[in-house]
């Protein structure tokens, strides 16, 4: 059963709800869209729990609130001395999910040089800690979420189209509350 904290009645929280079960099942990423407050966060933590890799761990990490420089170390780790105050390697997020899921927030704000990285990890499924030599592999699933219009960003040159193709091939959009009164 879908997490009870996700609730609502209207049609298209019932196909949320049939696309959440769904796509829990597949082994790739999946993006979550919708407005700012629509509940993004809790539609990947019903698709975690519905997986399974329900007991492995959900590491949320928002790349909207972190900058460039210390979200590459967040997410791809680093090792010693790789930067001033790097004084011991540190395991990125996707090391630290092991074959858990990684949410990655307001992805539609990562910089040009994020968006190369993750369209890397999206195609290969490696990576490489900054200041390190050495190519791991992830285990983790994604899941992605933004408030942004993707191909909007995309037209206006914000946003790389490649990426944005990589993100979109398993969506869901949660539209605002004000479109669904009967929730």
């Amino acid at each position: 059963n879908i997490n009870p904290s996700f609730i609502g009645k209207s049609k298209v929280i019932f196909e949320i709800k049939k696309l959440i079960s769904q796509y829990a099942l597949i082994d790739k990423t999946i993006l979550v869209v919708g407005e700012t407050g629509t509940g993004k966060e809790l539609v990947a933590k019903a698709l975690w729990q519905e997986s399974l890799l329900a007991k492995q761990p959900f590491l949320p990490i928002n790349c909207g609130a972190i900058s460039d420089h210390l979200l590459q170390s967040e997410i791809f780790g680093h090792k010693k001395g790789a930067f001033t105050g790097a004084i011991q390697d540190h395991k990125g997020i996707f090391e630290e999910a092991k074959e858990g899921v990684v949410f990655l927030d307001e992805i539609g704000e990562i910089s040009p040089q994020m968006q190369v990285s993750l369209l890397r990890i999206l195609e290969t499924g490696e990576y490489r800690p900054v200041g390190s030599n050495e190519i791991k592999k992830i285990k983790c699933k994604i899941i992605a979420a933004t408030n942004r219009n993707l191909e909007n960003h995309v037209k206006n040159g914000l946003f790389r189209e490649d990426l944005q193709y990589r993100l979109e091939r398993f969506v869901i959009d949660i539209p605002p509350l004000r479109e669904r009164p009967e929730d």
